[in-house]
């Protein structure tokens, strides 16, 4: 029997099993066809990240932000190129804190840009501010193991 790992299509919220003999870069969602993995960060809302995060058997990286906050758009391009260099290793979303405060209140955000490392639906690691691509890699890697 093949191992399969739970994937959520960041299109249509679907949840797909995907082989783990399989490349993940090729994987399409069963309902709406689309690449469960496409190289950037996908904005979700509060309802979407629950189900991602409940729902994913890939370390999720979560960027809070908010479009106004200076430090969050100097952040976007580091969290952009993390993306596209690190899926489908880690599922890598932004949620804006201003159309989802409940989000962020649910996980103690106080100061944005906020990134939080989710494994297996619990909080594995939080970092406040801007950080580099190498940390973000390092996370990754920690979250991998």
């Amino acid at each position: 029997m093949v191992d399969k790992r739970r994937v959520v299509c960041p299109n249509c919220d679907s949840i797909n099993a995907v082989p783990t003999d399989r490349p993940a870069e090729a994987a399409k969602c069963g309902r709406c066809h689309a690449q469960l993995f496409q190289r950037r960060p996908i904005d979700l809302n509060a309802t979407q990240l629950q189900k991602h995060l409940s729902h994913s058997d890939v370390p999720v990286i979560v960027d809070f932000w908010a479009p106004w906050c200076g430090p969050c758009r100097a952040m976007a391009p580091i969290f952009a190129q993390a993306a596209q260099t690190l899926e489908p290793r880690a599922r890598f979303v932004k949620v804006n804190v201003d159309e989802n405060p409940q989000a962020a209140r649910e996980y103690g955000v106080q100061g944005i840009p906020a990134l939080f490392a989710f494994r297996a639906g619990k909080v594995a690691t939080r970092h406040s501010g801007v950080i580099d691509s190498v940390a973000l890699r390092n996370w990754v890697q920690q979250l991998e193991s």
